[in-house]
Parts: C-alpha cells; sequence; structure tokens
C-alpha cells in the first residue's frame, strides 16, 4: 500500500501522508505532479493508495472508483440520533448511553459513527477492520473529517479504531467485558443497487461469519448481538438470530438478547 497527499504544497498534508504511512507500516512516496497512476507504475505495479487530502482520506486502487471517507446516509441518522429520534440499529442493540460497543465490521464507519453518538461521552465504541486499506482510509478520515457538525466530529474522534481480524479481539476480551457486539458483514447475495456500498466491496473482507465469531460473542457481550443482513438472508437462521422486522426495507437487523438466555 502506498501513502501519498493529493497534489498540493501544503506541508502539513505531507506531515499527515508520512505520519499514516509510519502508522500502518506502508509507503510514503510524495506526489509531486504525478498522476496517481504513474505514481503507482513507479512503484512497482498495482497496489492500493491512500491519498491524504485536507478533509480526510480517499483510498484508490487502480482501476476501481476510488473510495472517499464520508459517513454519506450516517450522518443523516447521526443528525436524527441527536434531535432524539429513534434509529432502528441503535433500537434492535438496545443502545443505552454509556453502553460499550464492539463494531467487528467497521468498513466505512458509519455504523460505528452512530453508535458513538448514541453511547455518548460517558460510553465507549471499538471498531475492528481487517482490511489494511480500509483501516488506513478510517484512521486519517475519522481523524481529520469535518462534518460542520461538532457533536458528530467529536463523536467520530471517540471512536477506538484496531486493524485486526474481529475473532482475534473476541477471543482475548473478558466475559461479559461489553455491551453490545455488532456485525455487518459483506452481504453473501449483494444489494446490487446499493452505489455507496459496491466500492466498499473491493475493499472489504469477503468472507462468510463464522459460528466461533458468534459464540465469542455471546460470551463477551453483557446485553445484545446483532447481525445486519439482508431481509431473506439464510445467515440468521444458520448463526442462531432473531429478525428483527421493520417496515420493507431490503436490510434488517437480527439480535441474540445474551441477558435473557439464562
Amino acid at each position: 500500500m502506498l501513502i501519498t497527499t493529493g497534489d498540493t504544497d501544503n506541508p502539513e498534508l505531507f506531515k499527515r501522508a508520512a505520519s499514516l504511512a509510519e502508522h500502518t507500516g506502508s509507503c510514503y512516496v510524495p506526489r509531486r505532479g504525478m498522476s496517481l497512476g504513474k505514481l503507482v507504475q513507479r512503484s512497482g505495479g498495482e497496489q492500493d493508495v491512500i491519498v491524504v487530502i485536507q478533509n480526510g482520506a480517499r483510498l484508490v486502487r487502480p482501476g476501481q472508483d476510488p473510495l472517499t471517507f464520508h459517513p454519506s446516509m450516517g450522518f443523516i441518522r447521526a443528525k436524527r440520533i441527536l434531535k432524539g429520534e429513534q434509529d432502528p440499529m441503535l433500537e434492535a442493540a438496545r443502545l443505552e448511553p454509556g453502553d460499550t460497543v464492539l463494531d467487528c465490521t467497521a468498513g466505512l464507519g458509519t455504523d460505528s459513527l452512530l453508535f458513538s453518538v448514541g453511547t455518548g461521552r460517558d460510553g465507549k465504541v471499538i471498531a475492528i477492520e481487517s482490511s489494511e486499506s480500509l483501516y488506513a482510509l478510517l484512521k486519517e478520515g475519522m481523524s481529520y473529517y469535518r462534518s460542520g457538525l461538532q457533536a458528530v466530529d467529536e463523536a467520530l474522534s471517540r471512536i477506538e479504531l484496531h486493524r485486526s481480524e474481529h475473532l482475534d479481539i473476541l477471543r482475548e476480551m473478558p466475559d461479559r467485558s461489553a455491551d453490545v457486539i455488532y456485525f455487518d458483514p459483506m452481504f453473501r447475495d449483494p444489494i446490487l443497487d446499493s452505489s455507496s456500498i459496491s466500492p466498499l466491496r473491493m475493499f472489504a473482507n469477503p468472507e462468510a461469519l463464522a459460528e466461533e465469531s458468534i459464540r465469542e460473542a455471546c460470551r463477551v457481550a453483557r446485553k445484545t448481538v446483532v447481525l445486519k443482513e439482508k431481509r431473506d438472508s439464510t445467515e440468521f437462521a444458520r448463526l442462531g438470530f432473531t429478525k428483527v422486522e421493520r417496515g420493507q426495507t431490503k436490510t434488517i437487523y437480527g439480535v441474540i438478547h445474551v441477558d435473557r438466555l439464562n
């Protein structure tokens, strides 16, 4: 993976790019007026590039649409939560202010943001991402993206981000050490008209959730384990989740109420 900047002479962006490269063990390559294609070619061929920009970062893979860090619909949902409105994901999780949440499939960080808004300043959100490229995009984006709404920016800054396989993290966590464990894996059968998710599929971990991940999540969770999937997905039954029906939406949540099992 390469780290560079936009075509700029801003020394602060140079410092950020170099710092991100050091943090991720990647190679920082100064832009120096080169196109991204030429920069990749000079660096040995096809590989992912993180472009550090003023308001976050962009992830570029040769031949694919770029992916820019942005909360997207998550920003609108976050504003609704801040106004006191209900959110179906937070309702499914039975989230309360002060809760500790483990987001096992961070992706673009949208759900982590909503959990962080919902748990508030006294809560804690730990986001795990296994993809090196997505982790780097999130690391830079969560640190420097500015939404124009202070409460949203503060919620982003409170998220504790880790690059790891979620099962490795779960195995190390003590029993009942988080209130909510959340999974939003890449769907087995993608929603083809989802323009926001399609570029993400190129970078995200495509593997199905392991049954061991759910067993460990049930051991670690104090309250709920939540899974987001397509309405007709067989993953809910395979992994032991109860569906939470809501309207005619294409995606729904499944829940295991850990605190009600005994």
